[in-house]
């Protein structure tokens, strides 16, 4: 079932024509799929068209600035995480119309806590972008998408896997299950209040299932 929705995915992003790069967002909760889901995509993908891959994970902002509303802090995660601003200037404008297709493939490095040093590339004419990310439907980025798909996933689900997933970077199981609660989860309730991204994304799709994804909405 998989293998039928990137096949379903591939063709009518292959299908779309605008005259820039078509940019993709592929966004979601925390553990939901969303980097796993891009990456096959774009292996689907790339047999009909030209893929460029991009993370938002790439574009954080410092840690002090992460922090600066408190480390556990909901409002802290969806307002202070990512630096939106070089997304759009360095990304998405220039992929969109009337850009010169050199966009930067990264900014920051999460995990050193500094800044990379990236060189710009330039994107096929015909190129896909995908990006994936969490809060990639807010209001700071929502007009610059083409597509917009959504990976809907629960929350009790989203910590079962944080806790496989992110047991090494947080060192202990009390202390994933400390931070989503207190922070990641309120951060994504937070986003789905505000940016309601279940009803604007043009594809939705339910997650629970990473090998039989279920399609909830298509509306493109």
């Amino acid at each position: 079932m998989r293998a039928e929705l990137l096949d379903r995915l591939a063709d009518d992003l292959a299908g779309r024509r605008p005259p820039h790069p078509l940019r993709v967002a592929i966004d979601g909760p925390d553990a939901a799929g969303k980097t796993r889901l891009a990456d096959d995509l774009a292996r689907v993908l790339a047999r009909r068209r030209p893929v460029c891959r991009v993370s938002v994970d790439g574009f954080h902002r410092p840690a002090a600035v992460r922090s600066a509303r408190g480390r556990l802090s909901p409002e802290g995660y969806y307002l202070d995480s990512f630096d939106h601003e070089t997304i759009v200037a360095r990304v998405l404008r220039p992929l969109g119309p009337g850009g010169d297709r050199r966009y930067l493939p990264a900014a920051y490095d999460v995990r050193a806590d500094a800044p990379v040093t990236a060189e710009p590339v330039t994107a096929p004419a015909d190129a896909v972008l995908l990006v994936d990310g969490v809060f990639l439907l807010r209001p700071e980025l929502r007009e610059h998408w083409d597509v917009t798909v959504h990976l809907h996933v629960a929350p009790e689900e989203t910590l079962r896997r944080a806790l496989a997933r992110d047991l090494e970077v947080f060192g202990s199981a009390d202390e994933v299950r400390r931070r989503y609660r207190a922070r990641y989860l309120p951060g994504q309730e937070l986003y789905r209040a505000r940016a309601r991204p279940a009803e604007r994304a043009d594809v939705l799709l339910d997650l629970t299932e990473p090998l039989a994804p279920a399609v909830l909405a298509w509306r493109v």
